[in-house]
């Protein structure tokens, strides 16, 4: 996409001044000798960017040049930034392409709204990479090879090859029907149909992937929102899951939810903590997650569910009873 990777160009130039040929390589994820192409191509279009040589040269573009970019207003684009501010580089592979609008965004308001606005998205922060107990998110890595055929597929309409390796099994070739992308959690889905019935499969888990040229048989039209919530549905009623009704210190609540599939009540207690009704992956699951929370976390129910987790602390004591 080379006209967009000048338009970039130029954007970098007239918000940040002089900018050598290796930082602006750096910024468009180009080469050096590709950035001197394009700044020949921009020349020889009449864009008056020129170069000053010395120690601190760069290439510049001459006084009060602006490209025609409008329509937003100072609420819109403070949105955008706000948004953009966050991992951007984790929505479906398309990190380089949200800096560029960044740049569009900034650029397309009036001069007078530009610096307050860049000003404000700099105290708005979405989704920093820890929370307030140093907690790191988990990111899945899907390689940019991947996600381009992927993402390809489900824009063009056009069913898709996957290279899968589902849980449990040894990876194997499929082609589906692609419906769309979710991003939850950075944690990305692919929603599809394989032979007519509904299929999600996790982007992290697709080895290899192959757009191929004929047409994806699925809706025209399509309510990903309620797909989503129809599939998650089914997800929690499937397989070995186990509802369990508990009690947490609030101040643990955070946690908990970490490692539950899904919250379905939740209220507070007459002693100040929390009462909720939580799903987990299996039984197993849960006694593991309710025992880390230790003496902030009671199980109510299932009986089963409590007394695992007493003759757990029962075998425990017993350990270091008779250590004095």
């Amino acid at each position: 996409m080379r006209a967009d990777r000048l338009v970039s160009l130029v954007l970098l130039l007239r918000q940040r001044g002089r900018l050598t040929a290796d930082t602006l390589a750096r910024e468009l994820e180009v080469s050096t000798r590709t950035v001197l192409r394009d700044i020949e191509a921009l020349s020889a279009a009449g864009v008056p960017v020129y170069a000053e040589r010395g120690r601190h040269g760069g290439f510049v573009l001459s006084p009060g040049f602006r490209t025609e970019l409008t329509g937003l207003n100072h609420d819109e684009a403070l949105a955008l930034l706000a948004a953009g501010s966050g991992r951007g580089e984790q929505v479906f592979g398309l990190g380089s392409a949200l800096a560029s609008a960044m740049r569009k965004v900034v650029d397309a308001l009036p001069e007078g709204h530009r610096a307050t606005a860049s000003d404000a998205a700099q105290r708005i922060l979405v989704e920093p990479e820890t929370d307030l107990l140093s907690r790191r998110p988990v990111t899945e890595e899907v390689a940019g090879a991947v996600m381009v055929e992927v993402r390809r597929a489900v824009l063009a309409g056009h069913k898709l090859r996957i290279h899968y390796a589902a849980t449990g099994q040894a990876p194997r070739w499929r082609t589906v029907d692609p419906i769309g992308l979710v991003t939850v959690r950075d944690r990305g889905y692919l929603l599809a149909r394989r032979s007519g019935a509904d299929r999600t499969y996790r982007l992290s888990r697709v080895l290899a992937a192959e757009e191929l040229p004929e047409a994806a048989e699925r809706p025209n039209r399509v309510d990903l929102d309620r797909i989503w919530r129809e599939r998650s549905a089914r997800f929690l009623s499937d397989g070995d899951h186990i509802a369990v009704l508990l009690r947490v210190n609030p101040a643990r609540r955070e946690e908990l939810l970490d490692t539950v599939l899904a919250v379905r009540a939740e209220e507070p207690d007459a002693d100040g903590r929390l009462r909720l009704e939580v799903t987990f992956q299996d039984s197993r699951h849960a006694e593991w997650a309710l025992w880390q929370l230790g003496t902030d976390a009671e199980a109510l129910s299932p009986q089963a569910l409590r007394t695992s987790l007493h003759d757990r602390a029962t075998a425990l004591a017993a350990r270091y009873g008779d250590s004095r």
